[in-house]
């Protein structure tokens, strides 16, 4: 019976309760949204931190990180003929790191030098296709030299221009080298582009007295879900070598991963307490609006529960009809922002950059999070009705038939 009632009152006042549905409807868009985006960043930022930075999975002597010390160096024959034999591999790219000055006639920057194997890193981390000027570094020219954008600009250099490097040998020596620039690159993480320059890893190795070795394996994945087992089985082949995953040697991009929830946690709640305070006024304007009405109800003999049950049954109707406009409307906003993207360029590019985001979102829909915001939404209108039917069952029969 209740509920019967209910439904003939959401629909005496259609634009009291259609403002409702709606506040339920935009406020769980909003929710959902926000929540997309959130995703949408995270997911975009993993991809270029696997894909472009650092890999799955990455291999060096346990002592190397520490100072960059040229002697940590790998059994290069040994890794690769192993590697060779994971099925769960798609490209290993070896690596000789060092770390030195960069210096033009304009001035020098401290910078970390990479010596590369071309092919490999076009598919580990995909260089070539970061060069906007130039090309890549050809077998046949062994002085060329790959720098980012960004530094290109701080040193006042352009495409062909000489630089020098200065850095150690495995003797502490003090070498250099004259390069020219056969290409520049630019990635989504300008810091990085300020930072990191390519040469040969057989050009780099002679300088520092290598060999044919390296410092580090850089290892791509043919899935994503095979990132742990794969560690496990390298940590068996190499237990004198650390192998760590992209979480470890991305630990700001694993912080921001692992608490985007609660991020979204906290915008959901904002929302949603605004969502509580117009369902609030509301339902207490339609309640005082119908004091005569309560109380002649409660005079022919509804007890205060069935007053009570009554106001939260509206609520409730309300909330069930605004539920699904909301989700119908993100969903649909959200699936059509995941193809063609929300470009942000405009106003954000360099400060999305500055953190390795890209400047165009692509929000994913948050299927895992739905029940939980549904519930979220649920309870707070449910609980914003609770205070106008407080109000209604205080009423007093006699007291509300004078109104």
């Amino acid at each position: 019976m209740n509920l019967k009632f209910a439904w003939r009152n959401v629909w005496r006042h259609k634009s009291r309760s259609l403002i409702i549905m709606a506040s339920v409807a935009i406020g769980l868009f909003a929710g959902l949204f926000v929540m997309g985006l959130y995703e949408g960043m995270m997911r975009s930022r993993v991809r270029v931190v696997i894909d472009t930075e650092v890999a799955h999975l990455q291999i060096h002597h346990p002592e190397f990180k520490q100072d960059y010390d040229p002697n940590f160096i790998l059994e290069l024959d040994r890794i690769r003929e192993s590697l060779n034999k994971v099925q769960s591999i798609r490209k290993a790219a070896f690596r000789s790191i060092s770390q030195g000055m960069l210096a033009t006639t304009t001035g020098s920057a401290g910078v970390q030098i990479f010596g590369i194997g071309v092919e490999e890193e076009a598919v580990v981390s995909s260089l070539d296709d970061k060069i906007i000027e130039g090309e890549t570094l050809e077998p046949a020219k062994k002085n060329g030299i790959l720098i980012g954008r960004k530094l290109a600009d701080k040193m006042k250099v352009k495409l062909g221009s000489k630089l020098v490097l200065t850095f150690t040998d495995r003797e502490n020596n003090v070498i250099s080298g004259a390069f020219r620039i056969s290409g520049i690159y630019q990635t989504i993480n300008t810091s990085l582009d300020e930072r990191f320059v390519y040469i040969h890893r057989e050009r780099l190795n002679g300088y520092l007295g290598l060999g044919d070795t390296c410092h580090e394996v850089a290892i791509l994945l043919n899935q994503d879900e095979d990132l742990e087992s794969t560690k496990t089985q390298l940590v068996a082949q190499f237990p004198e070598y650390s192998v760590k995953t992209w979480r470890e040697n991305s630990p700001e991009t694993d912080l921001m991963v692992g608490t985007i929830d609660q991020y979204s946690t906290i915008i959901i709640i904002i929302i949603m307490i605004a969502l509580a305070f117009g369902i609030i006024n509301t339902m207490l304007m339609s309640v005082l609006e119908r004091t005569r009405e309560i109380g002649m109800l409660s005079a022919l003999g509804m007890n205060r529960f069935k007053v009570f049950s009554l106001i939260l049954g509206e609520t409730f109707i309300l909330t069930l009809i605004g539920v699904p406009l909301g989700i119908l409307m993100s969903w649909i906003s959200i699936n059509h922002y995941s193809t063609a993207g929300i470009d942000i360029s405009s106003f954000s590019e360099d400060a999305m950059s500055s953190f390795g985001f890209t400047s165009i979102i692509y929000p994913e829909f948050p299927l895992e999070n739905l029940i939980s915001v549904l519930l979220i939404v649920v309870s707070t209108a449910l609980f914003s009705s609770i205070f106008p039917s407080i109000k209604a069952i205080k009423l007093q029969p006699a007291d509300a038939l004078r109104q």
